[in-house]
């Protein structure tokens, strides 16, 4: 068929001469979309008063926050696993076609979870926007990934922050499109709360735009390299000049490593942001400030906002650096560095030394965000660029068992404390203690990594991109 071949990956092979920095903005367009998952809180209060239309004062038929909250932890762990499950697929068919995968989900998510708002079924919204939307931003986080890392051997951490920044920043647009949109429907009366005719909305602008990302992307010839390009000697000794598959990296320590690393790191940085509104405003009340002076909810919204820009920049600024690091001394930095502010967070809390506190989360959300664009960059280091989409895409499942670990641990040992008598910062006490005890777990696991053995390597020639001519 004429209209496939034109997603096939040989009809996105770039010619001489292509400039390499077009890629980055196709990247860019694909994250920026998928981004949209972390502002999905916006449509929490709006959800649950479909029947009632107050969210103050909801309806017995109305859906709880907890009901709803199921909604984001479905379409993160669907993005782990589809990441793993497609990864290898990815590889073979190139990055257009996934990405046209990954726009239909996703659009297709926004469609399916309107049709459940309409006929008030939560089943049908989990299905859409958890299930089919979790798969598009799966396929969708790690379809430019491996392309960069091919285009850009000499600035790999430069080129994977770039792109998953967009990701980072991508709730920034979506969080006051979405309450923009959904103000405009329900003034308008369309449906409830205007959920419904947002979700549209939101379907046909994000796959539209996303087709960006599909038409412009490219991926270098087998044999193209950059002009001048030498590997950096200052941190080569983990950069393999070989090649190992996915199920082949699978078998090494590295990789088991690396999840560990993840897993902890964002399984702590979670804690945070899941929890960022009430922690600032139970650590810095009125009855701990002074009346008047305690941090409101639209300050605590601030911080928030915050946290959010940080965790954008820190994709962009850790990745890069590692670029002039190493990918091992960073991660050492974030772990390092981490332990720190964690187990001092309590202390400024106490000591109610707001302006500290608030920069200490921000240095700790910036290293969240990095450590997503790092990986990458360090899985290509260790196991070269074969199928390193489909190594990163099995490596989210930490991200998606940290998604649900995260917001579990905080919980518990916040309800813990409060249950002990514990209020304010003390509340929050051992849950910054635990979370700092777990970097300890992930510096000791990046302190481990070493190059892979050269028996886990491919034997003879590999193509860059598996099937492709």
């Amino acid at each position: 068929m004429a209209e496939a071949s034109l997603l096939d990956r040989s009809r996105t092979v770039a010619g001489p001469g292509y400039n390499r920095w077009l890629i980055p903005p196709a990247a860019l367009a694909i994250h920026l979309a998928i981004g949209q998952a972390y502002a999905f809180s916006v449509f929490k209060k709006p959800l649950g008063a479909l029947i009632s239309g107050d969210p103050s004062a909801p309806a017995a038929a109305d859906w709880t926050p907890t009901q709803l909250g199921v909604i984001f932890s479905i379409a993160i762990v669907l993005l782990g696993l589809s990441a793993a499950i497609f990864g290898k697929w990815l590889e073979r068919v190139g990055p257009r076609k996934a990405m046209m995968a990954s726009a239909l989900c996703f659009g297709g998510g926004f469609f399916i979870a309107a049709l459940g708002v309409h006929l008030h079924n939560l089943w049908i919204v989990y299905f859409g926007y958890g299930v089919v939307g979790g798969i598009g931003l799966g396929i969708g986080y790690i379809s430019p990934v491996s392309t960069l890392i091919k285009w850009f051997p000499d600035r790999r951490g430069v080129a994977t922050g770039m792109a998953i920044m967009g990701f980072g920043g991508g709730a920034m647009i979506a969080s006051p499109l979405s309450v923009a949109l959904m103000d405009h429907f329900k003034s308008t009366g369309t449906g409830p709360m205007g959920v419904a005719a947002t979700f549209l909305t939101l379907g046909i602008i994000y796959l539209l735009f996303m087709q960006f990302g599909v038409w412009t992307i490219r991926v270098p010839a087998d044999d193209w390299v950059p002009e001048n390009y030498v590997p950096n000697p200052q941190h080569s000794a983990l950069i393999t000049s070989g090649n190992v598959s996915a199920d082949n990296a699978l078998k090494t320590p590295q990789f088991w490593l690396l999840w560990v690393v993840l897993l902890t790191n964002v399984t702590a940085g979670i804690g945070v942001l899941e929890t960022a509104s009430p922690l600032v405003q139970e650590s810095f009340s009125d009855a701990a400030m002074g009346v008047g002076r305690g941090v409101t909810a639209a300050a605590a919204a601030g911080f928030v906002g915050l946290l959010s820009l940080f965790n954008l920049l820190g994709r962009f600024f850790w990745s890069s650096a590692s670029d002039k690091m190493g990918r091992k001394t960073t991660y050492a930095i974030y772990f390092g560095l981490g332990i720190l502010l964690y187990a001092l967070i309590p202390t400024l809390g106490r000591n109610l030394q707001l302006a500290l506190y608030v920069g200490a989360a921000c240095v700790i959300i910036s290293m969240y965000g990095g450590s997503f664009s790092t990986a990458p960059a360090y899985l290509s280091d260790l196991f070269g660029k074969y199928q390193v989409g489909a190594i990163h895409g099995r490596l989210l499942t930490a991200w998606s068992t940290a998604g649900v670990l995260g917001p579990l641990i905080v919980n518990f040992l916040h309800e813990s404390r409060k249950a002990q008598g514990f209020t304010g910062a003390a509340a929050y006490q051992t849950v910054f203690y635990t979370m700092a005890g777990l970097l300890v777990v992930g510096l000791l696991a990046n302190l481990a990594v070493t190059a892979v053995n050269e028996k886990y390597n491919e034997k003879g020639p590999v193509d860059a991109e598996p099937g492709g001519h």
